[in-house]
Order: C-alpha cells, then sequence, then structure tokens
C-alpha cells in the first residue's frame, strides 16, 4: 500500500512537469514516503533525514510524506527542522498546489486533511511494475484494534465505486497489465457506495472478469469481515490467486479480546475451516503480534499451537511496539523488551520449520509462475505462483526475456523462505 502511494506521487510530480532522478543526491525535492506502523519504522524516518540531510542535503527541500505525517503533523518541522512540506496520504493529489506555495515563499506547508476520497487512483499514477498493478478499492479503517495507529492516520473507511474500479482495471489490462492487486487497509470491508450495492465477494469476482486479466490478489483482509462468499469466488474463478492474507495477531482470545479484534480464535478458526475446505489449494498467510501488554506465556503458547493447527505458509511477525493515541497505552502488564524478542525468536523458528516442512510438499509439482525477473547472480529466473510463493528455476531458451510471461516450472528443491526448479516446456 505504501509502495503504491508513491506510485501516485511520482505520477501526480510527472504531470506537473517535474522529473524522477536515479539517486536522491540528484534531487532538487526528498520525499520520505513513511510508515508508522511500529515504532522503529517511524524512527528510521528521522534517522535518514538528519543523516541525508548531513551527507547530501544542502540546498534541497525535504518533504515528509504518508502516515508518520499524518501522526505527527507540524511535530515534523520541531523534530527535523530542515523539512519544508508535510503531507498525509489523502492529500497526495494537492502537492502541485503546496509546492507552489513553497515556491511562493512559503516556510513550512502542510496537508493533513482526511476527508477526501483523493487517495483514490488517478489517471496520473506512475505505475512501478510492468506487469502488476495496484488498485486502491478502500481507504481508512473504522476498526479500533488498541495497539493500531491506522484509523488515526488513514481515517474512516472510504470505499470506491464499483464501476470506478472495473473501468480502472480495464484500462490496466489494455494497457498490457496481467495481474491487478486490490489493496485496502481492511479490503475485504469494501461497501460499494454507488446503487449497484457490491459486497468485496462480488467486485472481486467481476474484477477476475476483465479481459487480459490473468491474476487478481487482494490485501489485507479484517477477520471480522472475512466471509465464505470470498472463498467460494476463489473457487469459481480460476483468475482469483488462490492466496488469502488474513492476519490474526494473536493465539488466544484473552488478548484478542484486550486488542479489541471483534472475533474470538474459535470465530477465527472457523474461517480458516472454509478456507480449507475448498477445492482449490489456498495459501494462508498471516500477522502475529507478540509481547502485547499482559502477554503471558500460556496465552503465547496457544499463538505457537495456533500456528501448528493453521499451517501457515508463511507469517509477518513482529514485537508489540506502542504507538501514540492507541488504548494499548493504558495498559497495565507491558511484557518486557527481552521477553518479547525470546518469544519472537521462537515464533519464527517454529514457522520456519513448517515452512520447510509445507515446502518440501511442493517438490515434483509444476506450476504455473508470473516471472518477475532475473537474478544475475543464480541464473534463475524468478517466478512467482498464484499461491504466492516465489519459484526460482533455471530456463534453457539462452537470453529469451521472459519478464512478464507465465510460464511453467516443475519444483526440484524446496527451502523455508522459496522454491527452486525447472522450466517445464
Amino acid at each position: 500500500m505504501n509502495a503504491h502511494d508513491s506510485e501516485k506521487v511520482v505520477g501526480t510530480l510527472l504531470a506537473q512537469g517535474y522529473s524522477q532522478v536515479a539517486a536522491p543526491e540528484q534531487a532538487d525535492l526528498v520525499f520520505y514516503n513513511t510508515c508508522s506502523i511500529r515504532d522503529k519504522a517511524e524512527q528510521k524516518v528521522f534517522s535518514r533525514l538528519q543523516q541525508f540531510k548531513k551527507e547530501s542535503g544542502k540546498g534541497k527541500t525535504f518533504a515528509v510524506l504518508g502516515c508518520v505525517a499524518q501522526q505527527e503533523g507540524e511535530r515534523i518541522f520541531e523534530k527535523a527542522p530542515h523539512v519544508s512540506l508535510v503531507c498525509g496520504s489523502a492529500s497526495y493529489a494537492k502537492l502541485p498546489q503546496l509546492l507552489v506555495q513553497l515556491d511562493s515563499g512559503g516556510r513550512r506547508v502542510t496537508g493533513l486533511d482526511l476527508d477526501a476520497e483523493q487517495a483514490f487512483e488517478t489517471s496520473l499514477t506512475r505505475r512501478g511494475n510492468p506487469h502488476r498493478a495496484y488498485i486502491t478499492i478502500i481507504e481508512g479503517c473504522d476498526k479500533s484494534c488498541a495497539y493500531c495507529v491506522v484509523p488515526f492516520t488513514r481515517g474512516p473507511e472510504r470505499s470506491r465505486a464499483c464501476e470506478s474500479v472495473l473501468r480502472e482495471a480495464a484500462e490496466l489490462a489494455a494497457a498490457g497489465y496481467t495481474e491487478i492487486q486490490l489493496l485496502g487497509q481492511n479490503v475485504n470491508s469494501y461497501r460499494d457506495p454507488s446503487p449497484a450495492g457490491w459486497d468485496f465477494a462480488t467486485l472481486l469476482d467481476r474484477v477476475g472478469r476483465v479481459p487480459g486479466i490473468r491474476r487478481v490478489r487482494f490485501t489485507t483482509s479484517h477477520p471480522r469481515d472475512f466471509v465464505r462468499e470470498i472463498v467460494d469466488a476463489i473457487d469459481a474463478n480460476p483468475v482469483l490467486c488462490n492466496h488469502v492474507h488474513l492476519p490474526v495477531q494473536s493465539g488466544s482470545t484473552r488478548i484478542l479480546e484486550s486488542m479489541r479484534r471483534l472475533y474470538t480464535r474459535e470465530q477465527y478458526m472457523n474461517r480458516i475451516a472454509w478456507i480449507k475446505a475448498a477445492r482449490r489449494p489456498i495459501a494462508i498467510t498471516t500477522d502475529i503480534i507478540v509481547g502485547f501488554p499482559g502477554e503471558t506465556e500460556q496465552d503465547f503458547e496457544q499463538t505457537l499451537a495456533l500456528l501448528d493447527e493453521v499451517g501457515y505458509d508463511s507469517i509477518f511477525s513482529f514485537k508489540y511496539s506502542p504507538r501514540p493515541n492507541t488504548p494499548a497505552l493504558q495498559l497495565r502488564d507491558q511484557v518486557q523488551e527481552e521477553d518479547k524478542s525470546r518469544r519472537l525468536s521462537i515464533l519464527q523458528e517454529k514457522q520456519r520449520q513448517i515452512q520447510i516442512r509445507l515446502n518440501e510438499q511442493e517438490l515434483g509439482k509444476v506450476e504455473e509462475c508470473l516471472v518477475e525477473g532475473f537474478n544475475r547472480a543464480t541464473g534463475q529466473w524468478i517466478g512467482r505462483t498464484s499461491r504466492n510463493k516465489t519459484l526460482n528455476f533455471l530456463y534453457p531458451g539462452g537470453a529469451e526475456d521472459l519478464a512478464g510471461k507465465y510460464v511453467l516450472a516443475r519444483v526440484t528443491r524446496a527451502g523455508p523462505n522459496s522454491l527452486a526448479g525447472e522450466y517445464v516446456n
């Protein structure tokens, strides 16, 4: 989602006559697009701003964009006095006007509105990948998870009209894009604001029927709004990739309640059961937080047991990070940092073993891959399967450029994080 925000910013500026340079050192304008979902990411922003200012910042104009900009607002000018522009994600379409204010003598300019639909696609978006394109279908979040700053930085949920999404998908297909990824902070909370009134499952299916589109993905889902009809759509339409990212955050119902996640472990597992009952083998990935305030060893053991019960194809795992303006800041029983680190290490090693076991089951299978590039160091092409697994394969066809093509490859080796194989003629 942040990468796609950057595409929107680049496209907006190019349309105004700006040119993009190869390295920050060559730029007159330096934009930092930021994420504040974790404290570490936020700290990096100010560290890099300061470092770049020292090394190559003379005569340059600095701007901070995205969630840290929305969260910190004008406080950024105090933390990094050399920053001239602060702009949240809903105001990217206003960047040209904001830059005019700077050129007109404005010393510190902000764009921090959250009440616009301008975070959706525009014809100015500069796509960074010639084969895969992102489409934002919903912005913001109406949930109130105790640890999460997103509702504050992205605002309330705003869904895009279905006709607009389908039109964008058709235009992308006509331009040669074959894979679409539908984006939203809670993508399956989508509710069509037009008279058609489509839900997410309907929109997903219809995007998968746009001529020229060969793959459709989506991220990220909230379990509370994940319905059986989404699985039915994946089962019925082979264009829809058989991969679901379904963040769980914890395997303990007690911690889920403290997190204000709006579902229990049992309810989450009901959704996993829908996915596992599908006719197509659907890969399942998730997000997990360890060390949330009040998490006991018993709670953590329940999360470890959940890994075994579900058998995730991969996970994104993090230590709990206190964020401003979140209810979790008021919770007692903060977990010690060394306990967080220990639990995270145990969790990741357990998941590594699960991934080794699951990937070894792929040996001998033939998979269709969208070729993403070439690894000169290994002499292998980099492919991605419908189940979102990386499959690096050897190709005997000489210097032919396979990037963007769909090919078949047989899995011959398996590691914890990727597969390796050979091209199948």
